[in-house]
């Protein structure tokens, strides 16, 4: 009980309470500053949703080989690898353990990127936005896997909690952190994407601050779980949409939610976005990677 009411509070009350804020408050940058930000980029939305998907899948695949690479260690323990699973033969008492490395590795990988992107940023838009949507999804897959874990025993990151001997005060604190890191790893990324805005009229206010993160960010988040869907059939309905729907709205809601909030921006200067073709040709190329070579299994 106290986790549910925790994660309404955190991933719906709060950022929508901080949202219809911004929605009411009076916004006083001058007209001209308006228009100016809320003018709209096809090309920037269709890039960054293609982005989107790409790192959706490239962590989900990063999770499922960390879970294969090992129990495939393991005596007696045979694992496959799948595009949207993976499953083994055999038994060794280090399995249930081991179902939780999936998630630590793509925390890592998502602090990874998060690092990468504050230490040595890359010089162009696209490999921005692909750093920050790699830590997006590093990071909230892992974290809303803790949530899930501590309350079903067995899902993945569930079984490994047992078998470390959480109890339900373990796993409820473990939970609590992971819910209270949510919005504070969308906020850091909200600023990072802010940073991307072409003009000064994007920021000039709380409107135009909201207008420029719908553009780059919720809306591309929305189409991107069209994009992913491909790359997770065929499976149950449920395993096809729950993930990237919770991943994609848990983030965005606090992201669109606090974008107004965010002042003192310094845009960076990169080069332009590139062409909506290169990120849709690589796209692509994972999903023939998923469905002609991972769909039928590797076995490890």
């Amino acid at each position: 009980m106290l986790i549910a009411v925790a994660a309404a509070l955190l991933l719906v009350v709060a950022p929508l309470t901080l949202g219809l804020a911004g929605v009411l408050r009076r916004h006083r940058a001058h007209d001209d500053e308006v228009r100016g930000g809320a003018r709209w980029s096809v090309k920037l939305a269709a890039s960054s949703a293609l982005i989107y998907a790409l790192a959706f899948n490239l962590t989900f695949f990063i999770q499922e080989l960390f879970l294969v690479l090992p129990k495939a260690l393991l005596p007696g323990v045979h694992p496959t690898l799948f595009h949207n699973n993976h499953t083994w033969e055999g038994e060794n008492s280090l399995t249930s353990l081991f179902q939780g490395s999936g998630a630590l590795a793509i925390l890592v990988s998502g602090l990874l990127c998060a690092r990468r992107l504050e230490r040595h940023p890359p010089q162009s838009r696209g490999g921005w936005l692909f750093l920050v949507w790699m830590a997006y999804n590093g990071l909230l897959q892992a974290l809303q896997q803790v949530v899930v874990g501590a309350l079903h025993a067995g899902s993945d990151v569930g079984m490994a909690m047992d078998y470390l001997g959480l109890g339900a005060t373990g796993k409820s604190l473990a939970a609590l952190a992971a819910l209270l890191a949510i919005p504070a790893v969308a906020l850091r990324l909200t600023r990072a994407l802010l940073v991307l805005a072409d003009t000064p009229a994007r920021l000039a206010s709380a409107r135009a601050r909201s207008a420029f993160i719908f553009n780059i960010a919720t809306l591309p988040g929305v189409l991107g779980i069209l994009l992913i869907i491909p790359f997770r059939i065929p499976r149950e309905p449920l395993e096809v949409l729950a993930p990237p729907v919770a991943v994609t709205l848990i983030g965005m809601t606090w992201m669109q939610a606090a974008a107004w909030r965010l002042r003192r921006i310094e845009r960076v200067p990169l080069a332009p976005l590139a062409s909506p073709l290169r990120p849709l040709g690589l796209l692509l190329a994972l999903l023939l990677v998923f469905q002609l070579l991972l769909r039928p299994g590797i076995r490890f």
